[in-house]
């Protein structure tokens, strides 16, 4: 019997596979390391996050709790320009980067890795606080004002700025290009949408790939097509809904197994530094923690910085501040307790250090085990998670369209247009070599946006300094 001929999205797959595994290849370039596979772009974002967190003075300790009177009590925002406030702007970046990483991401690092991945996740995102703080700061100080007071702004702004006062004025527009063409590349999250329509269909038996995949796409629209004010609006409810459903789920059932969270934190630090982990014992928790974490939180990437640069701020460096408490919420609290709930509950065993592991059916097992309807509420959060993640990026590629092509009306709603048009069939088809290329765009984006962090470092460092004076922080 002849072979039955390739779906239309088989065909898609084979068509774009050799140019995805091109754009893999060089942005995901790896060496051995110990046995392990390291990409370098890994070594590239935690370097700089650990020499910006040493170079600023551990500004991450020191303006934790600055950051927070910020959020609860902002000072700053009277007469100001922008769109949003610090705690909207905090939960529109957030809603980016608290997605189904979260509760995908975590157990397939402690799949691969081992548990000791976790320890090694909550340092990445210990560091990765003060990146944050650089790219938002930054970001928000090199933004451009509209007539109407309304703002764009990202790293492609500073990207440029910097390189034309060296006189490296064509470099620099070549880099912010490069820069806002993976943004664009990163927004395409068909990914949350496939997921999310998983997890429905696991739960529910229901398997409806184009209507669920309308169906967020049309939420996606109506949110983004209001602009970032109605982001900041939505985002700002359900960013503290989902934590409070997903992380209140998750305690239930971490003081359910109370007499087992010393364990987990005694297995946590023993694989950390151990040699009992497989694929690779200590060096393969330490590179698929932080890996993980990368995905996670976005540290480095530049990304968040375009939701904060629309804050209502004259003090730029407010919204750093602000901004280093999203991979303290992000990889810190909400991954940790995802990782929790899954060692406590044994829920990773049977997939320990296997391949091609999908981490949402680990969670989902973990929360099953303590009642056969939390499923459910897993459920609830992903479709949060997923609708959120979307949104978000939705208006990151839609600023990063308006650098490329021009700030006008036009551009910004055809632009929101296509892109949910694209999301809406991410339910009906699993595309590997897609979703390989949109990593590679994420992750493409750190590299002309550390670059440039590197060089406003001094500058940076003189205004916190003054900021300092200032305010006394």
């Amino acid at each position: 019997m002849a072979d039955a001929a390739p779906s239309f999205a088989e065909r898609i797959d084979n068509t774009l596979t050799p140019f995805s595994d091109f754009i893999s290849s060089i942005i995901f370039y790896s060496v051995d390391f110990l046995g392990v596979s390291l990409p370098l772009v890994v070594i590239w974002l935690m370097a700089a996050a650990v020499i910006l967190t040493f170079s600023l003075g551990f500004i991450n300790l020191r303006g934790f709790r600055h950051a927070w009177s910020l959020v609860l009590n902002p000072h700053d925002q009277q007469g100001a320009h922008g769109e949003i406030s610090h705690f909207q702007a905090l939960s529109s970046a957030l809603s980016g980067t608290v997605g189904l990483g979260n509760i995908a991401s975590v157990p397939v690092a402690i799949a691969i890795g081992g548990p000791g991945a976790v320890f090694w996740m909550v340092v990445a995102g210990f560091f990765g606080m003060s990146s944050k703080f650089a790219e938002c700061a930054l970001a928000v100080k090199y933004r451009r004002v509209r007539p109407d007071g309304s703002t764009l702004g990202g790293p492609m702004y500073y990207i440029e700025e910097v390189f034309g006062r060296m006189g490296l004025k064509t470099v620099g527009k070549a880099a912010a290009i490069f820069f806002a063409v993976m943004a664009i590349g990163g927004s395409i999250s068909v990914l949350q949408v496939n997921q999310s329509h998983a997890q429905f269909a696991n739960v529910t038996g229901l398997s409806i790939p184009v209507t669920f995949g309308v169906i967020m796409a049309a939420g996606v629209a109506y949110v983004v097509l209001g602009g970032i004010k109605r982001i900041g609006k939505v985002t700002g409810i359900l960013v503290p809904l989902m934590g409070a459903v997903y992380l209140g789920a998750g305690l239930v059932i971490i003081l359910m197994n109370i007499d087992q969270v010393p364990a987990a934190f005694t297995t946590i630090f023993k694989s950390a530094f151990g040699l009992e982990a497989a694929g690779g014992g200590f060096v393969g928790a330490l590179i698929n923690g932080i890996r993980r974490a990368t995905y996670s939180n976005e540290a480095g990437v530049g990304s968040a910085a375009i939701a904060h640069s629309a804050v209502k701020t004259n003090e730029p460096l407010t919204e750093g501040y602000v901004a280093l408490l999203e991979p303290f919420i992000d990889t810190i609290v909400v991954c940790m307790i995802t990782a929790l709930v899954v060692i406590v509950t044994g829920a990773y065993e049977p997939y320990l250090y296997g391949e091609n592991v999908v981490g949402i059916e680990i969670t989902s097992a973990a929360y099953a085990s303590a009642f056969a309807w939390f499923p459910y509420i897993l459920l609830v959060a992903s479709v949060l998670f997923a609708f959120t993640t979307l949104v978000s990026w939705a208006f990151y590629g839609a600023q990063a369209a308006a650098y490329l092509f021009g700030d006008t009306k036009k551009v910004d709603v055809l632009f929101k247009l296509s892109l949910c048009v694209a999301l809406s069939t991410g339910a009906a088809v699993s595309l590997s070599s897609i979703i390989d290329f949109i990593d590679s765009m994420l992750f493409g984006m750190c590299i002309p946006n550390i670059i440039a962090l590197y060089l406003l470092l001094p500058e940076l460092k003189r205004d916190v300094k003054t900021y300092k004076a200032k305010y006394g922080v």
